[in-house]
C-alpha cells in the first residue's frame, strides 16, 4: 500500500511538472535568413524556415541543430517554409539529412521564377516529404501542436477574413497608410502564423510585405495585440508598416536581422515607436542602423563581423541589390540565439545567449 502511494505521488508530481513547463522559442542566427524554433510544453516541436543554402547550408543546419539540442528535441514534428527564397528554405535538405521532419508545410508553388527554387521544388522537395506529411497551408488553417492554438493568418498572397480571438476592432492606422509598389515576389506569399499559449500571444509573418500587411490589417485589426512579435522581413523597410507594427502593440519584438540586412532607419523608426513596446531585441548589430537607431548591446545577440576600433553613430547606406553588389561580411564564428520562455499566464523571459542577459516580462493586462 505504502509503495503504491509513493508511486502515485511520483506520477502526480511528474504530471504537475510536465503541465508547468514553458513554451520555448529560439530565434536562431542564420545570417540574415530565418529560422525560429518553437517547442511546446508537450515537447512537440515546430521550426519556421531553415536558413541559407549553398555553402552556408551546413553552417545554418548545425546552428538549428544546436538549438534543438538545447531544447531537448531530437526531431521536428512540423516545418513551415514561409516562402521560396533561399535564405528561408536553403538549408532544408541539409537539415533533413540529419534530423527527422514529420510534416512539411508551405504556401504552394513558387510564383517568382528562380532556377534554384524551381529545381528544388521539382526534384529535392518531393523526395524530402515522400515519407512524411505534406501540407499546403491556407489562411484560417490550424496546425495541430499540443498545448498551442496555432493559426495560419496569411498564405499564398491571401489572408484570414475572420479575426483571431481578441481581434476585429477597427484599425486607426489604416487612414494614413500609403501603399508601396505592388510586390510580385515570393515575399508577398509568406505563410504567417499567430500562436497562442494560454494568455501568451506570438506573431510571425515571415517576409510578408507592406501592402499585404494592409490587406491583413485593414479596415479591421484582425490580429488584435500580441506579447511577442518576430519582426517581419528581418526588419527591412519594405515590410513593418504602422498598420501592422503599431496596431498589434507588441510588448517585445525580436528582429532576426543580419549585419547589413534589416534595421534600416525607416523601419526602425516605426518599430521603436510602436505603442506599448517595452524592448526590441536583435540577432545582429545592424550597420544599417548605426548607433542612431539601434538598441543597447545587451539586447543584441551577435555583434559585427569585422572588428572595428569605433562604431559610427550614423547608419551606413544599404548596398543596392543586384549581381554586382558587394557581399556582406561572412560570420562563421560562434553564433548566438535569443531564447524566449513563456508561461501560460502571459509572463515570459527573454535571454541573450551571448551574454546570458535575461529580462522577465510580467503578464500583460
Amino acid at each position: 500500500m505504502r509503495t503504491s502511494l509513493i508511486i502515485l505521488l511520483f506520477v502526480s508530481l511528474a504530471a504537475f511538472g510536465a503541465a508547468s513547463k514553458t513554451l520555448d522559442i529560439y530565434v536562431i542566427d542564420v545570417e540574415g535568413g530565418n529560422a525560429t524554433l518553437f517547442v511546446a510544453p508537450s515537447g512537440e516541436s515546430l521550426l519556421i524556415d531553415t536558413g541559407n543554402g549553398g555553402a552556408a547550408a551546413a553552417r545554418d543546419a548545425s546552428r538549428i541543430m544546436a538549438a534543438m539540442k538545447d531544447a531537448g528535441v531530437q526531431q521536428l514534428d512540423h516545418l513551415i517554409t514561409t516562402h521560396w527564397h533561399g535564405d528561408h528554405f536553403g538549408g532544408m535538405a541539409e537539415l533533413a539529412s540529419k534530423v527527422t521532419i514529420k510534416e512539411f508545410i508551405d504556401h504552394g508553388g513558387n510564383v517568382q521564377p528562380a532556377q534554384a527554387a524551381d529545381d528544388f521544388l521539382k526534384t529535392t522537395y518531393p523526395q524530402l516529404y515522400a515519407k512524411a506529411k505534406h501540407t499546403v497551408a491556407k489562411p484560417g488553417d490550424k496546425i495541430a501542436v499540443s498545448g498551442l492554438d496555432w493559426r495560419i493568418v496569411a498564405s499564398a498572397g491571401e489572408h484570414i477574413i475572420t479575426p483571431v480571438p481578441g481581434g476585429g476592432k477597427p484599425n486607426p492606422y489604416c487612414a494614413t497608410f500609403k501603399p508601396q509598389e505592388v510586390d510580385k515576389t515570393e515575399n508577398a506569399q509568406s505563410v504567417g502564423s499567430h500562436v497562442t499559449f494560454g494568455k501568451f500571444r506570438v506573431l510571425h509573418l515571415g517576409d510578408l510585405t507592406w501592402n499585404k500587411e494592409f490587406d491583413l490589417m485593414c479596415p479591421q485589426n484582425r490580429l488584435g495585440t500580441v506579447d511577442l512579435w518576430i519582426v517581419s522581413h528581418h526588419g527591412q523597410a519594405i515590410s513593418n508598416s504602422e498598420v501592422l507594427a503599431h496596431a498589434i502593440q507588441p510588448r517585445v519584438a525580436i528582429m532576426n536581422n543580419g549585419t547589413r540586412k534589416g534595421g534600416q532607419p525607416e523601419a526602425m523608426k516605426i518599430i521603436h515607436s510602436a505603442p506599448g513596446l517595452e524592448d526590441l531585441w536583435q540577432i545582429h548589430f545592424s550597420q544599417l542602423s548605426g548607433q542612431e537607431y539601434t538598441v543597447p548591446g545587451m539586447f543584441i545577440a551577435n555583434t559585427i563581423d569585422e572588428p572595428q576600433t569605433a562604431i559610427a553613430i550614423a547608419p551606413i547606406q544599404a548596398t543596392q541589390p543586384g549581381p554586382g553588389a558587394a557581399p556582406a561580411p561572412v560570420h562563421n564564428g560562434p553564433a548566438y540565439w535569443i531564447k524566449v520562455s513563456a508561461q501560460p499566464d502571459g509572463a515570459f523571459t527573454v535571454t541573450n545567449a551571448r551574454n546570458n542577459f535575461s529580462k522577465t516580462y510580467k503578464p500583460g493586462l
